[in-house]
């Protein structure tokens, strides 16, 4: 069953690779939506796919790239809109 799922990401979340290793990632995972830096200094993803995908991100966030430190991810779960067509980042 298609979900989205939104993810806040604390931590040193920035400037450390984590907006395209997360594309990268959802790519991989068959995942649509984007990624964004915040001005807070949190990343933020909104993605869509398989329950079980989304999972897989989720777990992936929690780590990210090599250079980051992940403190906390707040996750929302929502209905799919079917409103993404790729994975993006936003600038």
């Amino acid at each position: 069953m298609k979900k989205q799922v939104i993810l806040k990401i604390y931590g040193r979340v920035q400037m450390v690779m984590f907006r395209d290793s997360t594309r990268q990632k959802a790519k991989k995972l068959g995942l649509v939506g984007w990624v964004i830096n915040k001005p807070d200094g949190t990343v933020k993803v909104v993605a869509e796919g398989e329950e079980k995908d989304l999972k897989q991100l989720i777990d992936w966030c929690y780590n990210g790239p090599m250079l980051a430190k992940v403190i906390k991810v707040d996750i929302e779960w929502k209905e799919s809109t079917d409103q993404f067509n790729k994975f993006n980042i936003k600038y």
